[in-house]
């Protein structure tokens, strides 16, 4: 554990080490320690991807950058946000952080796209309704399927320009992926293949009982 205003932050190893997000900030010395505890040299980490602009997720990416030299990688529509250091729609002020304008060094654009690495390739596909730009990312290894999906479950809270329904086009964008282990920005790993199903129609429910999800 690092913070509690920390998302989940995610280590893959590539043929070198890829982070999915980084957390707010607050606990970044322990997120440092736990990189070098599981056996990497956080200066071998060049690539950030970041799932969306939300800054339990984002807030430590300045210190990743300006300690490691790492690359930032974001969604072209969320990339807008996070460079004019916009409070409001990266929840900065929930989370106690003074975000600053953060420049990335590039943008994903599209519906989705391949990200090359040493000795994997990483998917991305754009997921939008959380964030303008929220991306999952996934990679097969093995015979099975791993799906990164931060914050598919979170409330879609209209302060934080939500879109419900984009977010329920995304949704079935990850129910079609058929993922054998899906990895939350908050409440774990799940799997196998018919868990991951059962927590994303969980999720599916806890937006129409919350009412930001309209039932026909």
């Amino acid at each position: 554990m690092t913070s509690p205003r920390d998302s989940a932050v995610y280590l893959l190893d590539l043929g070198e080490p890829v982070l999915i997000d980084c957390g707010s900030g607050w606990g970044f010395d322990s997120m440092v320690d736990n990189i070098q505890k599981a056996g990497f040299d956080p200066y071998d980490i060049k690539t950030l991807i970041m799932t969306h602009c939300h800054v339990d997720h984002i807030g430590a990416a300045p210190m990743v950058r300006s300690r490691f030299g790492t690359r930032l990688i974001i969604h072209e529509k969320d990339a807008d946000i996070v460079e004019r250091g916009d409070t409001r729609l990266t929840a900065a002020f929930c989370f106690e952080v003074d975000f600053k304008p953060l420049p990335v060094d590039r943008r994903l654009a599209g519906d989705a796209g391949t990200l090359h690495f040493a000795s994997h390739d990483l998917e991305w596909i754009h997921t939008p309704g959380h964030t303008p730009g929220s991306i999952s990312l996934f990679l097969d290894v093995e015979g099975e399927r791993i799906l990164f999906a931060q914050d598919i479950g979170a409330p879609l809270l209209e302060e934080f320009d939500c879109d419900p329904s984009a977010w329920l086009t995304s949704i079935q964008k990850l129910f079609a992926l058929n993922a054998d282990i899906l990895c939350d920005g908050h409440s774990g790993a799940y799997g196998p293949k018919d868990v991951v199903r059962q927590y994303l129609e969980y999720c599916l429910a806890s937006q129409h009982q919350q009412g930001y999800i309209k039932t026909p």
